[in-house]
């Protein structure tokens, strides 16, 4: 049974605190470090509050996250000295909002963010399949060029499809990057079920995918992924309760999972 490999998403929203968590998501098993360039335009704000109620006090701590203007961040000068301040093999995504992402600007403006993260030569770049075509065919184009892997991705926050529909997604997607990644928003197990059952099915069609749910028993097609046929799993370094509400997981637990489930 093949092993799918296993990208952890580094924490922080600077570049400084991302090529931080660098050597831990190694440490904890990352095969590939995935960098969210949209996340540098934004900053995290922590309000505490305290409760009073019969049992004592409790401190609450709500985080809230603020966006930064487009010309706030040199984009280029932060992409540089993540790419040569990591050595492991780095994934690059520039998330736009509509897709759960955090970029602040134009769709334009985006692209040129791409242009430059392809331009560093990461090993991986993570393309949204709805892209325009020709600013799409031009950055496939300029991976291609530099050695840099595609992986052609879509994220809704629009529940999740049929299990045909999903098949049919990642089927008809084949074609627009080595690997079809499709995250979807999960409201209960039976979203998570579907998800899981695509991925089963895909198993057998030698397609080059990667299924993942956030929400309840999102973490489902991740724990199960060997078995599943993925050929990449999403992690985090966090750790805590509130991840598998949240249909993610942690690195070193996913690593564990495989082992206790002797999917090596």
């Amino acid at each position: 049974m093949n092993q799918p490999s296993v990208c952890v998403t580094l924490r922080g929203r600077t570049s400084e605190e991302m090529i931080s968590d660098a050597p831990k998501a190694i440490k904890m098993g990352a095969d590939l470090l995935e960098v969210r360039l949209d996340f540098l335009w934004t900053t995290e704000e922590k309000i505490r509050t305290t409760k009073i109620s019969d049992e004592g006090e409790k401190e609450k701590v709500e985080v809230l996250v603020n966006k930064l203007d487009f010309e706030e961040i040199d984009f280029r000068k932060e992409i540089e000295r993540i790419s040569s301040s990591i050595e492991a093999p780095i994934l690059m995504v520039c998330r736009p909002q509509e897709q759960g992402g955090f970029f602040p600007s134009s769709e334009d403006e985006r692209i040129s963010v791409l242009r430059s993260a392809i331009g560093a030569n990461p090993r991986w770049i993570d393309l949204e399949i709805d892209i325009p075509a020709q600013e799409r065919e031009e950055l496939v184009s300029l991976a291609e060029g530099g050695q840099t892997r595609v992986i052609a991705s879509f994220h809704t926050l629009d529940g999740v499809p049929s299990t045909s529909d999903i098949t049919k997604d990642i089927s008809e997607a084949q074609e627009m990057g080595d690997i079809v990644k499709a995250c979807y928003s999960t409201s209960d197990r039976k979203d998570a079920l579907r998800i899981f059952e695509a991925a089963l099915e895909l198993k057998s069609t030698g397609h080059k995918y990667c299924l993942m749910g956030l929400g309840p028993g999102g973490d489902w097609a991740r724990i199960h992924a060997p078995v599943l046929g993925q050929g990449l799993v999403y992690a985090t370094t966090e750790s805590g309760w509130h991840l598998a509400q949240q249909g993610r997981i942690n690195a070193s637990d996913l690593r564990m999972a495989w082992e206790v489930m002797e999917y090596s």
